[in-house]
């Protein structure tokens, strides 16, 4: 073998490396995997050695990995190459790419959206200044289960994605907590009857899938978090009652900023609405 090689002609793992811009390690293993082999071996050293009639093989393998095809289906498709296996191949990867399109548009959105959220809950002018706005329909997932410390809130959030089967925070939107009806009614602040998500779509467990209706609410947006609301729904149910409102659902009350964004205390926001008429 070594008699038939002119060595003028081989390439080391070094060389490949630079030629093709890859790292020598990656080089390596493509051998252990046998991906990729080369073509002599010296027995005196163990020195691994490529020639040019295997460059064309390996910028395929680097293309391939460049469009996101796993290395075994590479392999797999290097040892049964044909036209039609070739195609088939580009087809499915296709496939695959327009998912990960559509999953990276919707991660945009949703990072858009939480971005313009951020710039308007850090719009001052806006706090304690009571509001009518009216919102149309707005989808939730809600664990009805009663919270009355974070701690308590952060184990309803982390039981509610769970139920809602969300394997990322990135597609569920803002959180928030409820005081039901009665218990607006009867002036109760101080304890939650349940915590709820923002969700984009319907595609969820009808057991806790909720529809938030459509109409005015009366809102108020404060510096703080929950345990500093009682004031503001005694404010937002004055008000209610001089203007001769009905209150017709639960409350609904958002962490617009907390920990997850800001370590100063002074810059939390939380947002209560309730649906009247």
């Amino acid at each position: 073998m070594v008699n038939k090689i002119n060595m003028k002609d081989l390439f080391t793992v070094g060389e490949i490396a630079t030629l093709f811009n890859i790292n020598k390690k990656t080089l390596r293993y493509y051998d252990e995997i046998d991906l990729f082999k080369p073509s002599y071996i010296d027995p005196k050293n163990n020195y691994r050695y490529y020639t040019s009639s295997q460059f064309e093989k390996l910028n395929t393998i680097i293309y391939l990995k460049n469009i996101r095809i796993p290395l075994d289906t590479i392999k797999c498709h290097l040892e049964n190459k044909s036209i039609n296996s070739t195609i088939n191949l580009f087809e499915i990867q296709e496939d695959i790419i327009e998912k990960k399109i559509e999953e990276l548009k919707l991660i945009q959105n949703k990072v858009k959206n939480r971005i313009n959220k951020i710039k308007d809950s850090i719009d001052y002018d806006k706090l304690d200044k009571i509001m009518e706005l009216y919102f149309d329909e707005r989808t939730i997932v809600i664990l009805k289960e009663k919270v009355n410390t974070n701690k308590d809130l952060e184990l309803s959030i982390r039981k509610l994605e769970n139920k809602a089967n969300e394997k990322s925070s990135i597609f569920l939107g803002e959180v928030g907590v409820s005081i039901s009806k009665e218990n607006l009614k009867n002036k109760l602040f101080k304890e939650y009857d349940s915590t709820f998500i923002f969700v984009e779509n319907k595609n969820y467990n009808k057991e806790i899938l909720r529809i938030l209706p459509k109409g005015k609410y009366v809102c108020i947006r404060f510096n703080g978090l929950h345990e500093s609301a009682d004031i503001y729904y005694k404010k937002l149910l004055n008000y209610i009652n001089e203007n001769n409102y009905e209150v017709l659902a639960d409350s609904v009350e958002i962490t617009l900023i907390d920990t997850g964004l800001t370590t100063d205390t002074s810059e939390f926001i939380t947002e209560i609405q309730i649906l009247v008429k």
